[in-house]
């Protein structure tokens, strides 16, 4: 998809007879050579950063296309089928002198690039070259974090995908799940089944209190267009995003179990209609918390409306303290329960569901907190 210098010198010939066989060959595999002739990398780093958004590249290490790759990774044409051999010494250089042609490329021609998301692995055959590889690019960019699948500990982030961990992270490397909003990462047709925007709200509220952070996958369809149903769905979080951000851009998670109150649910596949928690099982429903990075205001984001009272077991808060729901402007009302924790009043106005910011997931500020 962009415009490589690289050229591929074996592939798979699925139509010889008594096939398939490893075919010698020498064919470009730059984007320029096609009849397209545009490109595609460039345009869109060019058009993303015209409107101020950062650069995140995705690339995978094995090729399906190029026959050299095939030993060492998930492939149709593995090594024992077909009386395939694995591969030789020359093969295996020049896969990863390959490898590393490609990324050196998309490091150095398409100015700065913020992300890299790697995927696949290569297997423990090639580490020592991959290891070498790593370290040449960081000198071409120290600044772009990779993806740490197929890298280890070389890379700087990693992402669970297609489900939401059930805790905090066990380690300080940065993550973020990534998860589809239909049956895949790609276009599903007109009829895929997206899961709604209180799924994505749900699971974005979630993650965030762990410290992690959610991507939404969608797919084009061959023209280049989204569907209009995901577009739908994505642009309700956006306006729920509106009015709650602050409780969730820049926040830090709580110390230890501390994250979560409430209701235990998982928000992984929504088997009912998409968006609609199952009832509670707690008073308040499912709770989760953040806090902001300056440590002054913590933020309880309720996946349920709590009704005419908030509960809160784990917080304290000083005298004077401010408690607002994000979106409505007049301070609410609170008192010490009394050995059970904080207690927030909700007017009589809110328990009517036109008159609340939003329709899902609602996030009371708390600034005064006694930590």
């Amino acid at each position: 998809m962009y415009d490589t210098k690289r050229r591929v010198k074996s592939r798979v010939d699925w139509t010889v007879p008594g096939g398939p066989k490893l075919q010698d060959c020498d064919l470009a595999f730059s984007m320029m050579e096609t009849p397209f002739k545009r490109d595609v990398v460039k345009e869109v780093c060019d058009a993303g950063r015209k409107y101020g958004l950062k650069v995140d590249l995705y690339f995978s290490h094995p090729n399906w296309f190029d026959a050299d790759f095939r030993p060492y990774c998930k492939h149709p044409l593995q090594p024992g089928l077909y009386g395939i051999q694995d591969a030789t010494p020359e093969v295996h250089a020049r896969m990863m002198a390959h490898h590393r042609q490609q990324l050196t490329e998309l490091l150095t021609n398409y100015g700065k690039i913020d992300m890299v998301c790697l995927d696949m692995w290569l297997g423990k055959e090639v580490w020592p070259e991959l290891r070498e590889t790593m370290l040449a690019l960081r000198k071409i960019q120290p600044d772009v974090m990779f993806r740490a699948r197929g890298i280890g500990n070389y890379g700087d982030y990693y992402t669970p995908e297609r489900y939401v961990p059930g805790s905090k992270g066990t380690t300080d490397m940065p993550w973020f799940v990534i998860y589809p909003l239909g049956s895949g990462f790609s276009y599903g047709g007109p009829d895929d089944p997206y899961k709604g925007s209180a799924w994505v709200i749900q699971n974005l509220a979630d993650t965030v209190a762990k410290g992690g952070n959610f991507m939404v996958g969608i797919g084009p369809d061959r023209d280049g267009r989204f569907s209009p149903t995901a577009l739908s769905q994505l642009e309700e979080v956006g306006q729920w995003l509106k009015v709650n951000g602050e409780a969730i851009y820049g926040t830090r998670p709580r110390p230890g179990d501390l994250w979560k109150e409430g209701a235990q649910v998982s928000f992984a596949e929504p088997s009912h209609q998409a968006g609609e928690l199952p009832p509670a099982t707690g008073e308040n429903g499912p709770i989760r918390f953040t806090r902001s990075k300056d440590g002054r205001a913590l933020y309880a984001i309720c996946l349920q409306w709590p009704g005419a009272a908030l509960k809160l077991q784990t917080v304290r808060t000083r005298k004077g303290a401010k408690i607002t729901l994000l979106g409505v402007k007049q301070q609410l009302n609170w008192h010490d329960g009394h050995g059970e924790g904080l207690v927030i009043e909700l007017p009589s106005a809110l328990q009517n569901e036109v008159k609340r910011p939003c329709k899902t997931a609602w996030a009371f500020k708390i600034e005064g907190e006694e930590v």
